[in-house]
């Protein structure tokens, strides 16, 4: 395994800016989809970003309100868990049995959700993954990109520049509502927290478009 590589092509940190914080433009009033899932929810999403060859599968958990989420590519060789309330992010390195636990200092980027610091314009609806949604234009000091919002606040799609004004593009590929056990949102039991950073080799990646590791 390539250290956290994983971390690039699995997490990828999509939409980073897009969806955290990322401008200080606000929506108009009602112009906005709901802007986190109301109900616990499974995202299987087609992710790629500014550069990567080919998209990559990527499973995403979301506790319903977005307070938690679990992001992990499909070979499951590690995860990131995101704790809203916490201000937290947990590294997960399976086949090492390691972990670590991250508080970044400008504050915790949210992958997949989004953020009333962005400006949306409704652009009529679509349909993805089977589903409903309602498209809207972003645009933030950066850039701009597009995103399509089922009515209970799931992301089906997004596509634009982020924060950093890099691109990159998800599709969902299959939506599964279903409770999730508080345990998805946990380090396994029996792994060894690294103290004092990321585990070995190990960091966040939080931009849309880039392959590189952002640590606290």
């Amino acid at each position: 395994m390539r250290g956290v590589a994983w971390m690039a092509t699995a997490c990828l940190g999509l939409g980073a800016g897009l969806v955290s914080g990322a401008g200080t433009a606000r929506a108009e009033e009602g112009a906005h989809p709901r802007l986190t899932p109301e109900r616990d929810v499974t995202v299987i999403y087609s992710v790629q970003p500014q550069g990567a060859p080919a998209p990559e599968q990527v499973s995403v958990a979301f506790a319903k309100d977005g307070n938690k989420l679990r992001i992990e590519p499909l070979s499951h060789v590690g995860a990131t868990i995101l704790d809203r309330p916490a201000q937290t992010v947990t590294l997960v390195l399976v086949k090492q049995h390691l972990y670590a636990v991250v508080t970044p200092h400008h504050g915790l980027r949210n992958p997949f959700l989004l953020d009333l610091s962005m400006h949306f314009t409704p652009q009529g609806t679509d349909k993805v993954a089977g589903l409903e949604c309602g498209k809207w234009t972003i645009v933030t000091p950066r850039g701009m990109a597009t995103t399509c919002v089922t009515p209970d606040g799931v992301i089906l799609s997004e596509e634009g520049v982020d924060s950093d004004g890099l691109r990159g593009k998800l599709l969902a590929q299959t939506v599964t509502y279903a409770p999730i056990p508080a345990a998805e949102f946990e380090p396994p039991p029996g792994f060894e927290k690294v103290e004092g950073g990321h585990p070995p080799g190990g960091g966040l990646h939080t931009g849309l478009g880039r392959a590189a590791s952002s640590g606290p």
